[in-house]
Parts: C-alpha cells; structure tokens; sequence
C-alpha cells in the first residue's frame, strides 16, 4: 500500500508539470502572434513588402520579355550558323594542307633529285681526285 501512494504524488507532479509547460507554451505562441502582428503594423514592414512585390513583378516582367523575344529560336539560328561557317572553315583547311602537303613532296622531290646529281657526280670522280 505504500508503493501505491508513493506513486500517485509522482503522478500528480508530472501532470502538474505538463499543464504548466503547456499553459507556457500557450503564452509564448500568444506574445509571438502579438509581436508578429506589430511588427506587421510596422512601417518598414510595409516598405520591405512593398519593395519584394515590385522586385517579383520586375522579375516576371523579364520573364516575360525573354519568352517573348524568342531566344531560344535566336540561339538556335546562331548555333546552326556557326555550324555552317565552322565547317566551310574545316573546308579551307583541309584544301590548303591538300596544296601545302603537294608543295612539301614538289620540294622533297627536288632535293631528292639534287641529292642523286651529287652523289651520282661524286660516283663519277675519282676518290683521290
């Protein structure tokens, strides 16, 4: 019988704890409203609120124009020709090493044909002479 009554005291304590944390938490969430509601009166409140409306407005207006003046197809335009230009450019390119590689072998050949006369001169003379 005694462990009964130790245990309703403690029970009552803990009860007694909760009514009081909740009457607490009650209060503290009544002033925060409070202080919102000033705060929300407050004129820096409202320039702040004004000043975020115009900026989102500023914003989508921009959107707007963006969607509007078609940059996606304008991009696209530019991407095909500089496509178009980057090829005729692999073009030229691949025509000027065609005529620079025939004018290396032209010279290569030349020396070649030098380089025989030479030694086919030197073949010709005498090694002492």
């Amino acid at each position: 019988m005694e462990e009964e009554n130790k245990k309703e005291p403690e029970k009552d304590e803990k009860e007694g704890l909760l009514d009081k944390a909740r009457k607490l938490a009650g209060k503290a969430d009544e002033y925060l409203d409070e202080k919102v509601e000033e705060l929300k009166k407050t004129e820096a409140f409202k320039k702040a609120h004004e000043a975020f409306d115009k900026a989102e407005d500023y914003v989508e207006d921009k959107i707007e124009d963006l969607k509007k003046s078609d940059i996606k197809e304008k991009l696209e335009d530019l991407a095909e020709k500089t496509g178009d230009k980057a090829e005729e450019a692999v073009g030229k390119l691949k025509d000027l090493s065609k005529k620079a590689a025939g004018k290396t072998a032209d010279k290569l050949e030349d020396l070649a044909k030098n380089i025989r006369k030479k030694t086919a001169g030197e073949e010709d003379k005498p090694a002492g002479a």
